[in-house]
């Protein structure tokens, strides 16, 4: 068993290695695509891993134009991310304005004037796309509306999206406002690197309690969590303008893809398009755990002027390599450790293990001290000198 203390330094570890498998965007490797096998009848499309980023299949993924309620996933994004920086309580209530109330399209048709907690809210924005609890979290976090958006643009560009411009938080009609297939992959994939998100997007139906004793029947507007096998999550949005739009993931095994599209003719056309991606990658692909976090090295490592002549390495984190299906015998696991000296923390980094496929240098994963080893005292050395003669 590992001591708490190791848990948390794995844990840890485990984030440094997922951060360096998967920069912030994501990216297209060329050796992946599946474009002679994929089209699309929308307007743009993407498929993607969302472990690494790899884009398996892309169609006009940088042509700007509104993507409607999709807008919604930054507005979701600031939101968790301010939870996670522990500046927005889900317990807290808010108080609606006017102007929250009044918003039009999707609602949870939220009372001017009451109170409502933070968590009813953000549940009918992933479940119901909720205009009204969209406004009203943007003010509650921002103060406005317009200062809130500012904060959605700024976001953006840490993420990479050139091809982005916010102009409200709910993807209602607006001059100026715009987005492409390849941006809401990026901003999706980390909205759903939020396991709170999935608490919410796999609601089907429930009744929304107002303050005031009446209930408002949500539904969920993404019915692929029931239609398709491993779709836990996803953001629609519809407009004349926009048409039909869906970000959606699905997990089977160790595999979570995200697919995009947009610009779609119909509902029914959207998810027979997102169907069609998922169903392609996880045909082709799979995500394949190289290394487990935990797991021993299977040799000791030696610690030199220590109580114990040797300590077990353990790998700090988990290793994934995406990739098409049965090409995870390409790549290998070499370890390259030196003899430590003492004193040795429980969790110290005593090594590296380097991931390799053929020639190239794909990734690396720390080996650390599954244990703490106590430099010897001169009681020791004497014993020791004593043991031998």
């Amino acid at each position: 068993m590992y001591t708490k203390k190791l848990l948390m330094k794995m844990c840890a570890a485990m984030l440094v290695v997922v951060a360096a498998m998967a920069p912030l965007g994501i990216s297209r490797v060329a050796a992946l695509t599946g474009e002679n096998a994929l089209s699309t009848q929308a307007r743009a499309a993407i498929l993607l891993d969302y472990n690494t980023g790899t884009v398996i299949y892309e169609s006009n993924e940088l042509n700007r134009q509104p993507i409607a309620s999709m807008v919604k996933i930054m507005t979701l994004l600031l939101a968790f991310e301010e939870a996670d920086a522990g500046r927005l309580d889900y317990d807290a209530e808010i108080s609606i304005s006017e102007n929250a109330s009044g918003m039009g399209g999707s609602q949870a048709f939220l009372d001017a004037g009451s109170n409502y907690k933070v968590n009813e809210l953000l549940q009918s924005i992933v479940v119901a796309s909720a205009n009204d609890s969209c406004v009203a979290i943007a003010e509650h976090l921002a103060g406005s509306v317009e200062s809130f958006v500012d904060r959605m643009n700024a976001r953006a560009s840490e993420l990479g999206m050139e091809n982005t411009k916010f102009v409200n938080c709910t993807g209602l009609p607006a001059e100026g406002q715009y987005c492409c297939a390849r941006d809401v992959a990026t901003m999706a994939r980390e909205l759903f690197s939020h396991e709170k998100f999935f608490e919410y997007s796999g609601v089907w139906m429930y009744d929304f309690a107002h303050p005031s004793g009446r209930t408002t029947r949500l539904t969920n507007t993404n019915k692929l969590i029931r239609a398709y096998d491993g779709c836990d999550g996803g953001k629609t949005g519809f407009t004349n303008e926009a048409m039909s739009c869906l970000a959606a993931t699905a997990k089977r095994g160790n595999t979570r893809l995200i697919s995009v599209v947009v610009g779609a003719a119909d509902s029914k056309k959207r998810n027979a398009e997102i169907c069609k991606l998922f169903n392609y990658g996880f045909a082709n692909y799979e995500t394949k755990e190289l290394v487990k976090a935990g797991e021993k090295i299977e040799t000791p490592v030696s610690v030199g002027g220590g109580k114990a002549d040797s300590v077990d390495g353990i790998y700090a984190g988990s290793y994934f390599v995406f990739d098409k299906k049965n090409a995870a015998s390409e790549y290998k696991i070499s370890v390259m450790t030196d003899e430590v000296k003492a004193p040795v923390a429980e969790g110290d980094v005593i090594g590296k293990a380097i991931v390799t496929r053929g020639d190239e240098q794909v990734g690396e994963i720390d080996i650390i001290s599954s244990a703490s080893i106590e430099k010897k005292g001169y009681i020791d050395i004497v014993d020791d000198f004593i043991s031998k003669w």
